[in-house]
């Protein structure tokens, strides 16, 4: 028996491929701060206060790559408790990485040029949102409420996802306009990403299967049974 059919192992890829963008970046921070050899350019926020960025790098790093296997039917059909044990473990660093990207946004001094209103308040929301979704998200699989645990959930990695988006947009604009984008510009392609998964997640929810689906085409497979019944 195939753990994963083929189109499953390429989502996977994609998604670990496309996660890796920005966690390769915060990992080799979490190097630096932990006494390795400085190699990405120096972070007075980080090196002042240390500990938020180091839980979010690694809580998000968790989230987005254990993430992906959430969204597997083979896993989910094939190995339920895999995905229940994995799911708890996601919804936990989810939370994590959404509180202390709420703590890094609130008490961290940003440049302008790195951080202006709109982007402030934009992830002050997001980040709120992202943690609500996640413990909805637990409540409805509690429920037995599997739409809307499947659509909680995909609305809150769309925004954890956020920083890869975010990434490749910025090497975009780098490679467009040569120089990277500060101010302004910076704050509205942050937040261009986000919207940008947001769209994505919202179409593929319009694709789940809605409730009650499988009840109704039961009902209608009964209905012309029993009306061909009657015709005997």
């Amino acid at each position: 028996m195939k753990l994963l059919r083929r189109s499953e192992w390429a989502l996977l890829a994609f998604i670990l491929v496309y996660s890796s963008v920005p966690t390769v970046g915060g990992l080799i921070r979490v190097l630096e701060l932990a006494g390795g050899p400085t190699i990405a350019p120096p972070n007075p926020r980080a090196l002042a206060d240390p500990l938020p960025i180091t839980v979010h790098i690694l809580t998000s790093f968790v989230f987005c790559l254990a993430g992906a296997l959430q969204f597997l039917p083979s896993i989910k059909r094939q190995h339920p408790a895999v995905h229940r044990i994995n799911g708890r473990v996601v919804a936990i660093a989810g939370c994590m990485s959404a509180a202390t990207g709420l703590w890094m946004t609130h008490d961290y001094t940003f440049p302008a040029g790195l951080q202006g209103s709109l982007l402030y308040w934009v992830r002050i929301v997001l980040g709120s949102s992202m943690m609500v979704l996640i413990v909805w998200a637990v409540i409805a699989i509690r429920s037995r409420d599997r739409f809307r645990h499947t659509a909680s959930i995909l609305r809150a990695y769309a925004i954890g996802q956020g920083a890869s988006t975010q990434t490749v947009m910025g090497i975009a604009w780098i490679v467009f306009a040569g120089s990277e984008a500060t101010g302004p510009v910076r704050d509205a392609i942050m937040v261009s990403a986000w919207i940008l998964n947001l769209a994505v997640a919202e179409i593929l929810i319009r694709r789940l299967p809605k409730p009650g689906t499988r009840r109704t085409g039961s009902a209608r497979q009964r209905s012309v049974i029993d009306r061909a019944k009657g015709t005997v």
